[in-house]
């Protein structure tokens, strides 16, 4: 069942398993978040570097060697682990939680999610309610939608059988090491198997079990370009 924890991420590579603890569904761990960053956080810079320029709120912690540079923003409550990078203008709102040896890029938003260690999401992106595995990467302008347009509860399908997540608001499940190409986007309620592709460009919807490619069948036309007269 992809749905659980163990089917997408490898527990030992977040420094927050308690989160995890006794969920039976991935997602319902991002139910807890606020409430275990409420507890879990301890403000300060444990040998980070912020440059002049960036913003970081009273809730928020930063672990050794993580670089913060200017116009970046971290609203908090927020957890930044070990020898991270967060890049200018990164915007990172409340309830996040970033592994160690992160990449945070540039006009990117993280709101209410959680990546393991070594993830990248470098150029461009928005993650929202969502939870990305170790190494899991992010090409440029992939987005992670996290509402429906008709404001329900968000809902997956396993085998023909739908169940409803209880969330309005749920993002996606990127599972360790999987890959999500430029400007790809990826509805609500998407789950990402381990070590699976999403083609650049692709509008993903529903589960991709591990170590499968998901792109698109149509080709390209071709022709020969002609000189025009001048």
């Amino acid at each position: 069942m992809i749905y659980h924890v163990e089917d997408l991420f490898d527990l030992s590579q977040t420094s927050h398993g308690a989160l995890f603890e006794g969920v039976e569904h991935s997602w319902d761990a991002l139910k807890r978040l606020a409430g275990y960053l409420s507890q879990a956080v301890r403000p300060g810079s444990q040998g980070a570097t912020v440059h002049p320029g960036a913003l970081v709120g009273p809730q928020v912690f930063l672990g050794e060697g993580t670089v913060v540079e200017p116009g970046a923003m971290i609203v908090g409550p927020a957890i930044i682990g070990k020898g991270c990078q967060i890049r200018h203008n990164a915007y990172l709102r409340e309830n996040v939680i970033v592994g160690d040896g992160c990449v945070v890029g540039n006009s990117v938003e993280l709101k209410h999610c959680v990546l393991f260690n070594q993830c990248q999401v470098p150029h461009f992106n928005y993650v929202g309610d969502s939870i990305l595995g170790h190494k899991a990467h992010l090409g440029a302008g992939s987005i992670l939608s996290n509402v429906k347009l008709d404001n329900q509860n968000v809902w997956v399908n396993f085998e023909g059988t739908p169940m409803d997540t209880g969330l309005r608001k749920f993002g996606g499940l990127i599972g360790d090491r999987a890959e999500i190409g430029c400007n790809a986007v990826l509805n609500p309620g998407s789950i990402v198997g381990r070590a699976s592709i999403i083609y650049p460009n692709v509008s993903w919807r529903g589960i991709l079990p591990q170590h499968m490619i998901a792109k698109h069948t149509k080709q390209n036309h071709v022709v020969v370009r002609r000189p025009r007269e001048t």
